[in-house]
C-alpha cells in the first residue's frame, strides 16, 4: 500500500527547511516523485516498506535475553563456584547456552528477512527455520546434560546443601525466564516464527533447570541432600521433550509438511463465501518461514471473459488474506466448469 504526500511550498521556504526534512522523508520512508516545473514534490510512502524499518519484535525480545542470560551467567557462576554449588554452576552454563542460542535465532531472523532473489524465488524464510532446528538440537543436549548430571550425582551418593543465597538467585532466574518465554512466545505465535517459539522453550528449560537448583536449596535447608539431583533429573527429562517436540514441528516445514487442519478449514470457509466459485480442488499450503504459501484450482463458469475470471482468481486472493492473520501468498488457478475437462486437473 503506498500513501502520497504532497507539499506545494514557497521557494525560500524550501531553501529554508523543506528541503532537508523532505530528504530526511524520502530516506526513511520511499521514493520521490519531483515536478521541475514547479515547486510540487510528492513522496511516495510505501507502507509496507515502512513497516519493516521498523524495529522487529522478535529482535528487540532476544536482545533483551541476550543481554539477561550475560547477568544470569556471571552471577549464578560466582554464587555457584562461592557457595559449592554445581546445581547453580550447571544452572549458570544453561544460562550462557541460552546466550548462544539467542545468538543464532538473531542470524536466522536477519538472513530470513532477505528478499526472494533468483535463487531462492520463494525467500529465505528457511533460514529462520533451521535457526529453530539449532535451537531444538541445543534443547535436546542440554536437557540430556541436566538429567545425566542429575543421575550421575544419586549414583555417587552426591549431597547438596547450598544456602539461601542460591534460593535467592534461583527465584531471580525462574522470575525472568518465565518472562522471558512468555513475552517470547508471544511474539513468535504473533508472527509465526518457529525460531522464536523455539528459544521460548529455550528460557523456559532455563526457568525449570532453576527450579530444580531451587529445590536442591530448599531441601538442604531441610536437611535433604538429594532434592537438587531429583529435581534435576525430572527437569531434564522436560527440556528433552520440549526440544524433541520443536525439533518435529521444524522438520515438518523442512520435508514440506502441509499446514494444519484448521488452517486449512479456515482456507476453505473462506473460498466458500466467494459467489462466483463453483467448486475448488488441489489445495495446497506450505509455510516457509513466517510467510505461508497457498495454491488452489477454483471451478468457474465457463461462459466468463478471461476478465471476469481474473477478477475472480482476485476475489479468492482478497478472502483468503483477509482470513488469514499472517503473512500468505495465493496462486489461483482458474477452470472452465465444462464436461470435456472434467478430468483435468
Amino acid at each position: 500500500m503506498a500513501i502520497c504526500f504532497r507539499a506545494a511550498v514557497t521557494r525560500d521556504r524550501f531553501l529554508r527547511n523543506g528541503y532537508g526534512l523532505y530528504k530526511r522523508s524520502i530516506r526513511r520512508f520511499g521514493e520521490r516523485v519531483c515536478h521541475p516545473d514547479r515547486m510540487d514534490y510528492t513522496i511516495q510512502v510505501d507502507m509496507s516498506r515502512r513497516k519493516t524499518l521498523r524495529k522487529d519484535g522478535g529482535d528487540r525480545i532476544t536482545v533483551i535475553g541476550i543481554v539477561a542470560n550475560i547477568g544470569l551467567l556471571a552471577v549464578k557462576l560466582v554464587v555457584g563456584i562461592l557457595t559449592g554449588s554445581a546445581g547453580l554452576v550447571a544452572d549458570g552454563i544453561h544460562s550462557g547456552s541460552d546466550m548462544a542460542t539467542d545468538l543464532a535465532v538473531l542470524g536466522g531472523m536477519h538472513l530470513g528477512r532477505r528478499k526472494a532473489d533468483a535463487d531462492h524465488p520463494y525467500g529465505h524464510g528457511r533460514y529462520e527455520t533451521l535457526a529453530g532446528g539449532i535451537v531444538a538440537g541445543a534443547l535436546i543436549v542440554v536437557g540430556a546434560f541436566i538429567a545425566w548430571e542429575g543421575v550421575s550425582a544419586l549414583y555417587r551418593g552426591v549431597h547438596s546443601f547450598p544456602g539461601p543465597a542460591v534460593i535467592g538467585i534461583a527465584v531471580l532466574s525462574i522470575a525472568s525466564k518465565e518472562w522471558l518465554y512468555r513475552r517470547t512466545v508471544h511474539i513468535a505465535r504473533d508472527v509465526g516464527s518457529a525460531a522464536l517459539e523455539a528459544n521460548a522453550w529455550h528460557h523456559r528449560s532455563d526457568a525449570l533447570s532453576s527450579v530444580a537448583v531451587l529445590a536442591g536449596g530448599i531441601g538442604g535447608l531441610a536437611g535433604w541432600g538429594h532434592a537438587d539431583q531429583l529435581a534435576g533429573l525430572l527437569v531434564g527429562l522436560m527440556v528433552i521433550t520440549a526440544g524433541g517436540r520443536t525439533l518435529i514441528h521444524v522438520l515438518h516445514e523442512l520435508t514440506e509438511g502441509g499446514l494444519s487442519r484448521g488452517e486449512l478449514d479456515t482456507i476453505e470457509e473462506a473460498l466458500q463465501n466467494v459467489p462466483d466459485v463453483l467448486e475448488y480442488h488441489q489445495l495446497r499450503g506450505r509455510r516457509v518461514g513466517r510467510e505461508t504459501f497457498v495454491d488452489v484450482h477454483a471451478l468457474v463458469d465457463k461462459g466468463l471473459s478471461v476478465v471476469e475470471a481474473h477478477r475472480v482468481s482476485m476475489d479468492v486472493e482478497e478472502a483468503i488474506r483477509s482470513r488469514c492473520k499472517r503473512s500468505i501468498n495465493v496462486i489461483v488457478h482458474i477452470e472452465p466448469d465444462a464436461e470435456e475437462l472434467a478430468g483435468h486437473e
